[in-house]
């Protein structure tokens, strides 16, 4: 049998300057992939990556590899930190709860902003990343493109993405409490991302002075200037640029912080001192946060966001019960789909192996009875057929039925192996975690299979 595990974090779980350290961007993704599989041959994986959340999704064997500690080290390893830096901000799911888990995150219940639908493109760039890479087997296959239905499900059946608040909206509003008015203030986006995108929509809506967009791609730039009807200008002059800007929107894939105090100490006096409202809400960081202790400087990243725009859950009661119903629905008949995918070659290996020896024993019988008739014959196959069937019934039904918390599949499997000599079954590894049993932190020496 196969199990499902997850090791992740998120904006709930550990801070930006952790989740920061283990995000992956697109190359880096692919890369992972490709090494994840040399490492752990015949795994099946999908890694997702946002400002907000690092998930590493696998399925394996049930006697295989990785173990949780390992999926630990892989991260440290790949990123070149420490597991002492992130491991205590680490949760850890396994088969059922991993697909709750998938489905709520998306359907946007586990975001930062609920019901944005950002997530469920993300999710869907990182399931594409993982076919392409072939990563992506028997078991994540059909998880991940149930996921995304259900994610389209929940935003046309729920109100759950109407009326919500955004990380746009409270940039605006923020932005509202330094400056009285916009009309000659400058807005400096860094970057060409959906997230700058979004931001930058609140602020064309105050119909600013002048829009500057900045970006290493001049295309992309120029691309973005033209949606927003503002000025592509050259990343190689970005002192320059932030001298004149009022409001800066920063989302680049850099690895380091593009924005420094040393920078930005060389411009204050070009500057005149006057006030900057810096929106870091690239992961990682574009902006050090030392820059936030300069006077007149506002700098608020994507953790500051969240304090405002985590009121929305108690908001929208309604719609999150709607949203969540659909979920767990969903939740179910994966489970059932799954279980009986894999329970089908157990069940078939059962009733192939007491046919057979009913049809043995009826084939000795028949041979000591050589004046019987065909019809005779025949109602007799017919008998042995209907006395394995139900006394095999009872058995299999509850075998179909297993799954539960109380009830895990693999035990029955084991079982019934070892009752009805099937030769098949996997024994449960030592020290593994029962189907849907969830730990966070560090796992211990025996870990969590």
């Amino acid at each position: 049998m196969q199990r499902l595990l997850l090791l992740g974090l998120n904006h709930t779980t550990a801070p930006l300057e952790v989740r920061e350290k283990l995000a992956f961007g697109v190359k880096q993704r692919g890369e992972a992939l490709a090494s994840f599989a040399r490492r752990f041959p015949g795994c099946e994986a999908v890694v997702l990556s946002t400002c907000n959340r690092v998930e590493l999704y696998i399925a394996r064997q049930a006697h295989g590899h990785p173990r949780v500690e390992e999926m630990v080290e892989f991260l440290a390893e790949f990123h070149q930190v420490p597991a002492a830096s992130f491991q205590d901000h680490l949760y850890q799911k396994a088969n059922e709860l991993v697909v709750d888990h998938l489905f709520k995150v998306t359907a946007s219940l586990d975001s930062m902003v609920l019901g944005e639908t950002q997530i469920l493109g993300q999710v869907r760039e990182a399931y594409e990343a993982a076919c392409q890479a072939s990563a992506a087997g028997a078991l994540l296959n059909p998880l991940f493109q149930r996921a995304i239905a259900v994610g389209k499900q929940v935003m046309h059946e729920t109100a759950l993405n109407e009326g919500r608040l955004s990380v746009a909206s409270v940039a605006v509003d923020y932005a509202r409490n330094i400056f009285e008015h916009f009309r000659d203030k400058t807005v400096l986006s860094i970057g060409a991302g959906k997230m700058s995108q979004l931001v930058l929509q609140g602020f064309v809506g105050l119909s600013v002075g002048q829009l500057l967009v900045c970006n290493r791609d001049a295309l992309k730039a120029q691309g973005l200037a033209d949606k927003f009807q503002g000025q592509a200008v050259g990343f190689d002059k970005l002192a320059a640029h932030l001298v004149a800007a009022d409001i800066v929107v920063s989302s680049t894939g850099a690895p380091h912080p593009i924005i420094t105090r040393r920078l930005f100490e060389t411009i204050r006096r070009q500057r005149r001192y006057r006030p900057l409202f810096l929106i870091d809400i690239a992961v990682p960081r574009d902006v050090e946060p030392a820059v936030g202790e300069i006077d007149n400087v506002y700098l608020y990243n994507l953790d500051d966001l969240q304090q405002v725009v985590a009121t929305t859950q108690s908001q929208r009661k309604d719609a999150v019960a709607a949203a969540n119903a659909i979920v767990t629905r969903q939740v179910g008949e994966f489970a059932a789909w799954n279980r009986q995918r894999e329970l089908g070659p157990a069940i078939h290996r059962l009733y192939s192996r007491y046919h057979q020896i009913a049809q043995d024993e009826l084939a000795r019988t028949l041979n000591k009875l050589p004046n019987i008739q065909e019809g005779e014959k025949a109602h007799l196959e017919d008998l042995a057929r209907r006395i394995v069937n139900k006394l095999l019934h009872d058995p299999v039904q509850v075998l179909r039925e297993s799954g539960g918390a109380h009830t895990p599949a693999t035990q029955y499997l084991h079982a019934l192996d070892k009752l009805f000599l099937l030769g098949a079954g996997d024994e449960r590894e030592e020290g593994a975690a029962s189907p849907g049993e969830e730990h966070r932190g560090l796992p211990k020496p025996d870990g969590l299979a």
